[in-house]
This record gives structure tokens, sequence and C-alpha cells, in this order.
């Protein structure tokens, strides 16, 4: 017992019965096994808290004690629960491969068992974005990203803005898209639009519009994967997290594709993927994405614009980029220009509070680039 801090509990009936009793003719002391409950969030202002508005949980964090017992958390509700600790004093820590891309989480938090006043125990995760808006999205790129093609012209935005808000509790994806505009532009827009929107992720779609400049079409790479490599340059500068997909497949069944096309994307994605892993970005595989699906003219309304289905497939996939663990199986690890410290151990000062509080869906913002009515090549 050598360590831990020890219950005292009364049994009348061993008092003098030389049971066993740790005191000859006294209480006789036992410790009794607690559940402890930690909450993942994310820690905003990173204070180590759970303050008011602190709403985003995070789910599918492995926590560990120090014997080696661990706990998941839940989506949307972001609670671990540690069961059977015995008194005493514990580290748990996060494990980093378990935690989503760019979260960073402190070396250990101290809980006591059992925990003063009861409650849950706050476990804060944070995110090195600066300044910028914390749970903000921005969807950047051309039409694709406008939505041209889709039903209700959200295209992937709103599919995948209701999936982050059904995981963490709060999301906003906010839509930076110009219709037929290629890569080159797109890298010299995008510090204005980091500095205007202040986006804590930028979601970037570029590159299908580059095959229709002739010097595209006459050798590799052109300009594409210089001005990607430059938009994820931007996005370290401004603090804003990059998930850069790979640019998608054009529709082979219609008249307007020219049968090179989807050999020239092929060859640039190949060369897109090791730049993203060079510069520390996720990458969201839109293309293997695609291509799995085995046919490709069901998932398009057009010769380049996706339909319901293909937009779904592209909000899944950057779901899955956004959320899945950074060690989990075909996950994106991270290079060094987008590692940051980890920090020390930290003791919370309080219960979490609600630990089963939910955010409201996050409203619409009036944000954003105007959209077009007609779709464009």
């Amino acid at each position: 017992m050598s360590g831990h801090r020890l219950a005292l509990v009364l049994l009348p009936a061993l008092w003098g019965a030389g049971c066993g009793a740790a005191l000859p003719g006294g209480p006789t002391l036992v410790e009794t096994p607690a559940d402890v409950t930690l909450v993942v969030f994310y820690d905003e202002n990173g204070n180590g808290r759970l303050d008011a508005g602190e709403e985003v949980r995070v789910g599918n964090v492995q926590l560990q004690t120090p014997d080696g017992q661990l706990a998941r958390s839940e989506p949307l509700t972001g609670r671990a629960i540690l069961r059977g600790l015995t008194p005493g004093s514990y580290e748990i820590r996060a494990q980093r491969l378990s935690l989503p891309p760019y979260f960073r989480a402190p070396m250990s938090v101290l809980v006591d068992v059992p925990v003063p006043g009861g409650g849950d125990v706050a476990f804060p995760l944070t995110l090195p974005i600066g300044r910028n808006e914390p749970n903000t999205y921005m969807a950047f790129g051309d039409s694709i990203t406008l939505g041209d093609g889709s039903s209700d012209r959200e295209g992937y935005r709103g599919p995948l803005e209701a999936e982050l808000q059904g995981f963490f509790g709060r999301a906003e994806v906010l839509n930076q898209g110009i219709e037929g505009t290629r890569s080159d532009r797109g890298a010299d827009r995008l510090v204005g639009a980091l500095g205007a929107v202040r986006p804590a992720h930028t979601l970037i779609v570029y590159g299908t519009n580059d095959w229709n400049d002739y010097h595209c079409k006459q050798s590799l790479p052109c300009f594409t994967v210089d001005s990607l490599r430059a938009m994820l340059r931007s996005c370290r500068a401004a603090q804003s997290l990059p998930f850069l997909a790979t640019i998608i497949p054009a529709n082979p069944a219609d008249p307007r594709t020219d049968e090179r096309r989807n050999n020239w994307v092929h060859a640039i994605d190949a060369l897109i993927r090791p730049m993203a892993a060079e510069e520390g970005a996720v990458i969201v595989d839109l293309e293997a994405a695609f291509l799995a699906e085995g046919a490709l003219p069901p998932l398009f309304s057009d010769h380049v614009h996706p339909n319901d289905r293909g937009y779904a497939i592209m909000a899944r996939e950057f779901f899955k980029a956004i959320t899945t663990a950074e060690g989990a199986s075909g996950a994106s690890s991270l290079a060094e220009p987008f590692a940051f410290e980890i920090g020390p151990r930290h003791r919370p000062s309080s219960g979490a509070g609600p630990s089963g509080a939910t955010a409201p869906a996050a409203p619409r913002s009036g944000r954003g680039m105007p959209e077009r009515s007609r779709p464009r090549a």
C-alpha cells in the first residue's frame, strides 16, 4: 500500500476478533477502488481548464495509467472511464499516436483518487493555431469547392460540416471557392483569405483547372506542385492547419474529357503526395477514394464536377483525415515543419464540469465568396 492514500473504513464485526485487523482492537485500513471519468476536450485558450464555451470534445483518444490500464474517449462527449483505481495519485497520459492530426496533449495530467469533491476530471488538448478562430475550416479552391454540380450548391462543405459537428460538437466550414481558378491564382490569393477569415484549418482542393493551361499539357509538373507547396507554406506562416487534397480524376465518359487528362492527374498526384509529406501537411487522397469506387461516371454531374454521390466521398475523406488518429492505419503522419512541442505535466484545478455537454449546431457564416449560378469547367 506504499504511496497510496488509504480510506478509513470501520468494521465493527472484526473488533477484538483477531482476524487480521490492521490495528489491534481498532479500525481496519482498507483500500476502496474507484472509477474515474476523464473528459478529453479542446482547450481553446490553452489555460488547462475546461472553461465555459469550450464545448468541443475529442473522441477516440487513448488515455493510459502508469500501470498500463487504458481507456478510450467517446466521440462527442469525450468521456473516458478508468475503472477500479486504488486511492492515490496517478499521472494519466494520452497516447500521442491516438490524437487526431495537429492536436497536442500535456505530458500528463495528475489525478487524485478519489477525485476531491467528486465529478469528472478535465483532460486538455490544444491546437497550434495562434490567434485564428477555433473550430473553423476554410474550404479553399475552385468551382468544386463552390459545389458546382451538387443539388444544394453545398458540395462537400455541408456534409462535412454536419459530420464534424457530430464528432466534435462544434465546427463551421467556410466557403472560399472561386470558379475557374487555377492553383497559381490560388497561391496568390490564399494569403489574403487567411488574413481575412483566420481559419484554424484550411482545406485545399486545387489543380483541376491547371490541365486547361497549355504548358501543363506539355510538361510535368508545370506550376501545380509549386503552387500547392506555396499554399502549405502560407498556411504555416499564418498558423492555419492545412489539409491538402489530391486532384480528383475527370469523368472519362464525358465527351469533353481529353483521354490524356486522367493520366496527367495521376502523374501530378504522384508528386503531390510526397510534397505534402515534406511540408508536414495532412494529405486527403481524393483521387484514390474516387478510383476505389470502381466506375467513375456515376460520381459526376459533368466532365469535372462531382454529383451528390461524388461530393459525399469528398466529405467522407476530409472527415477521416481531420478526425483519424495519426497512428491509425493509413493515416498521414506529420513531418517536422508542423511539429510542435508537447506541454508539461498538468494538474487539473477542479472537476471538468458538465462532461456530457454538447454544443448546438454552429450557425452558417455569412463570410465567404459569393456563389456562382452556373457551373464552369
